[in-house]
């Protein structure tokens, strides 16, 4: 059996030459034989399924979806691909610190956003409202339907086909998921995902990565907007004792190049938290069944970072996320995500003809894909559309 790693791997890691399998087992590309043949090329399969994803249309579009500001004008905010790619950056550090599987870890870094719909979490629920009575929607069970129905290039299947491994862990990197809505119920019923039960280290290192990297990246932009203060970050002490250690190692060094060294010395304490308190956790951990059957997460902070990253999620959501020009914008993207739906459903013409012609005449089939059109779209995109129909561009949604 070819070895695709170079370093050792713990008895914990997935391990790319026995995943659980891909939905379509029979599925070949041309000059791609079968699992197992040593003629297949470098490439192991969760290196596939990266690349896959990589290549993917959807992951392309999220360049021009919200993470924290929507529509912003400016180059150097961050978009969902900027995040995607950061907190990959920092999966892959935590995974060869632990000896995991880089590349699974990785790949589910990278497609963890692919569901999230334009605008953010205010997309999110404007699609979660029109969806209620057709079995809701949540960007984590849209990234499965993404990648496993939506994104399809392959003439012998739908979706891309990714293992098992990397499928169970973008459903449930968040932990065990006891009531999965109807679009994920649908998908764990053609390819059961062990719904029940923690995923792989490597999905709950990419969670945690997720964490890691916008607790500190939204600091950078909402201090580059102008929607934080220093002064004001500075309340929370253990961002103060960083900040004056930074000050003491560089005392002539200009603001905007101190704040810079805070973010990477938080984000090099975080990372080394989880590391040691990983390691504390899954010691005598012998196999990766061991870690699905745990009934906790293993992978994470420990105890005392915990309450440090509780209390900066707490100051964002105050002075960021639900800021005053935040929630107005998000108010009036809520209103183009619930046009668009209403007049998707009441006049199906209005989509592409491909979507158009291929809509299922009845529900909750046909509001589902209806909801699959929207997610996919950009930001701009969605105000645009909007425009076309109803004759005038959402106003006031840029807000930097």
């Amino acid at each position: 059996m070819t070895t695709h790693t170079a370093f050792a791997r713990a008895p914990y890691a997935a391990n790319p030459d026995a995943h659980g399998g891909r939905e379509f087992d029979n599925a070949r590309r041309a000059g791609s034989p079968g699992k197992g043949d040593e003629t297949r090329g470098p490439r192991s399969d969760f290196q596939r399924d990266r690349d896959r994803i990589i290549h993917s249309m959807s992951f392309r579009r999220l360049k021009s979806k919200t993470q924290v500001f929507i529509a912003p004008d400016g180059d150097h905010y961050r978009t969902r691909l900027t995040h995607s790619l950061e907190v990959a950056q920092i999966g892959r550090v935590l995974a060869r610190g632990l000896a995991l599987d880089e590349d699974l870890t990785e790949a589910l870094c990278l497609a963890h956003d692919l569901g999230h719909p334009p605008f953010g979490h205010a997309g999110e629920a404007a699609l979660s409202d029109a969806m209620a009575r057709h079995g809701g929607f949540c960007h984590n069970a849209q990234a499965l339907r993404t990648v496993m129905r939506l994104e399809s290039p392959y003439p012998e299947h739908d979706g891309l086909n990714l293992t098992w491994d990397l499928l169970e862990g973008l459903a449930k990197h968040n932990g065990p998921v006891t009531a999965p809505n109807w679009a994920l119920a649908q998908l764990d019923e053609a390819f059961p995902l062990d719904l029940g039960t923690w995923p792989s280290l490597e999905a709950q290192i990419a969670a945690v990565s997720d964490d890691i990297a916008y607790d500190n990246h939204d600091i950078d932009d909402g201090l580059r907007a102008g929607f934080l203060e220093l002064d004001d970050l500075l309340q929370l002490d253990f961002l103060a004792d960083q900040w004056r250690a930074v000050e003491k190692r560089f005392p002539h060094a200009p603001q905007d190049r101190l704040l810079r060294e805070l973010i990477r010395d938080q984000i090099g304490l975080m990372v080394n938290d989880v590391l040691d308190q990983t390691r504390r956790a899954v010691k005598g951990f012998e196999t990766v069944a061991q870690v699905r059957d745990a009934g906790r997460q293993l992978a994470g902070f420990s105890p005392g970072m915990r309450e440090h990253e509780r209390a900066l999620k707490r100051f964002m959501y105050e002075n960021l996320y639900y800021h005053r020009e935040q929630v107005a914008a998000a108010e009036r993207a809520r209103d183009v995500i619930a046009r668009l739906f209403a007049a998707y459903s009441q006049d199906a013409s209005l989509m592409p003809d491909d979507w158009h012609q291929s809509l299922p005449p009845a529900e909750p089939d046909r509001s589902r894909a209806i909801a699959d059109f929207i997610a996919g779209m950009s930001d701009r995109f969605a105000m645009r559309a909007c425009a076309q129909i109803y004759g005038d561009m959402p106003q006031g949604l840029t807000n930097v």
